[in-house]
């Protein structure tokens, strides 16, 4: 699933090639699953609410991207494990899993944004503004990560008698992580995986929150991780990969002290970790 730098990215390629445009027409193929209309539109159908609405601002909040428009109404998607957007001229053809299509009106009328997702579980949600907070999903999230201060992180922490990397996973203690840059953040503070977080030292968290901080922002810096088929808006696949110390490396020598990185099922997910140096 796209973590926190990989939906950056493809918020900062929607502020670029959709910001202020005027959706002209919606075309949907989707399951009824994958589009959420709000009982506050009376089963106005989703295509129907959007023709003529503007988008005024684009942002993302965790794994979530939230695109603001007229008429006091936000459309809210979740790209889950397989979910993309993509700025195409509308003259390329229709894809098999193209399923919302927006076009646009003049001057933009010769392009399309198209969300394309083959496993289909993927989210759009339509809301009015003053409601979207309320919705679950979106009101029980934790702290931003890259906004969270030193303190804060600390104090978040030592409240939590639980084992790390599940803990960094929940996105209601905080947002946006997963299991990439987790593993990552806790090999570069030489953490264990299993790690309880009110164990560990205020110092040791203050260097854990800093590699967090470090490693989100070169992630975005380089658009993400294309570790399985995320790609940005243009296409372009992330470059980040090639930074990974840890994730993906099972088998492979640990940078620091030649030991092999080992994979180990820690609650419900894999963490990858060096065994001598991020010692329990």
């Amino acid at each position: 699933m796209p973590e926190l730098p990989e939906v950056e990215t493809v918020v900062r390629g929607l502020r670029k090639t959709i910001l202020h445009h005027t959706i002209a027409k919606v075309i949907v193929d989707a399951p009824q699953k994958s589009i959420v209309v709000s009982e506050s539109f009376k089963n106005k159908a989703f295509s129907d609410i959007l023709k003529n609405k503007t988008i005024q601002q684009i942002n993302r909040r965790g794994k979530n991207i939230l695109l603001e428009l007229s008429g006091d109404m936000t459309l809210w998607v979740h790209l889950k494990m397989t979910g993309h957007f993509y700025y195409k001229n509308k003259s390329e053809p229709k894809e098999k899993h193209d399923l919302v299509i927006f076009q646009f009106k003049k001057p933009n009328s010769e392009f399309s944004l198209k969300f394309n997702d083959y496993r289909r579980f993927g989210r759009l949600r339509l809301f009015y503004s003053d409601e979207i907070w309320e919705q679950k999903g979106l009101r029980e999230l934790g702290p931003e990560p890259l906004e969270i201060s030193s303190d804060d992180f600390i104090t978040l922490c030592k409240s939590k008698n639980r084992m790390i990397k599940p803990a960094l996973l929940d996105q209601t203690l905080i947002v946006g992580i997963g299991n990439i840059y987790a593993d990552e953040a806790l090999y570069a503070s030489k953490i264990h995986p299993k790690r309880i977080l009110s164990s560990l030292s205020n110092k040791k968290l203050t260097e854990l929150h800093g590699h967090i901080q470090r490693i989100l922002s070169l992630a975005i810096e380089n658009m993400g991780s294309s570790v399985d088929t995320y790609t940005g808006v243009n296409g372009e696949s992330g470059k980040f990969q090639t930074y990974l110390k840890a994730y993906g490396n099972e088998g492979k020598p640990c940078e620091r002290c030649s030991r092999k990185i080992v994979r180990e099922k820690i609650g419900s997910r894999s963490a990858h970790y060096c065994p001598k140096c991020q010692k329990i």
